[in-house]
């Protein structure tokens, strides 16, 4: 009888690299002011075997896509990701600020400092095998871990794509490039 608990355990540790191939760390969503529509959320993904981040939902938006902002020739572009975000085998990807990000739209409600917002990632290993997880990710202020050039331009972008203005954004001053940039958002 001792035995079937040691075979028990045994099989259970021995699953639990199956189950845990992604990871996701630093997770934060940017706050929002009232009437803003639209916001980013980021984080560190890492994928042990590899593969593609497919998809994310939450509660607090209609609408969540996987985007990307990418220099073409001077300008600035944001534009979701239908095909999903690759995940090279153990390297991790950092979604942030002026690259790759989970655009979180029509918003729900404000999200102020302080709040908690609810993810779910789908990530498809190399295998096919779907990984689905779960992440609460803390709200940071306006301006909060963003970084002058690239928050700016991802700023802009949001305001052009969403209709909300620089400054309901977390804009102070937008530099001429950001505000072009903006302009030139594809969706």
């Amino acid at each position: 009888m001792t035995l079937r608990p040691l075979i028990l355990a045994a099989a259970i540790v021995a699953s639990l690299p199956a189950l845990a191939q992604t990871t996701v760390s630093e997770a934060w969503v940017r706050g929002t002011v009232a009437q803003q529509k639209a916001t980013g959320a980021f984080f560190q993904i890492t994928s042990v075997g590899g593969g593609t981040l497919l998809s994310a939902s939450s509660p607090a938006a209609g609408v969540v896509e996987i985007h990307e902002m990418a220099m073409e020739g001077s300008t600035m572009k944001m534009r979701a990701l239908p095909k999903g975000l690759a995940l090279p085998a153990g390297k991790a990807v950092a979604l942030q600020p002026g690259g790759y990000h989970v655009m979180l739209l029509d918003l729900k409600a404000p999200l102020k400092a302080g709040d908690k917002v609810d993810l779910t990632l789908v990530v498809a290993g190399k295998d096919g095998k779907q990984e689905t997880i779960a992440v609460s990710a803390p709200v940071k202020a306006l301006g909060m871990a963003m970084g002058a050039a690239s928050g700016a331009g991802m700023a802009a972008g949001m305001a052009a794509m969403h209709g909300a203005s620089g400054a309901a954004m977390g804009m102070h001053r937008a530099a001429p490039a950001a505000s072009a940039a903006a302009a030139e958002h594809k969706h």
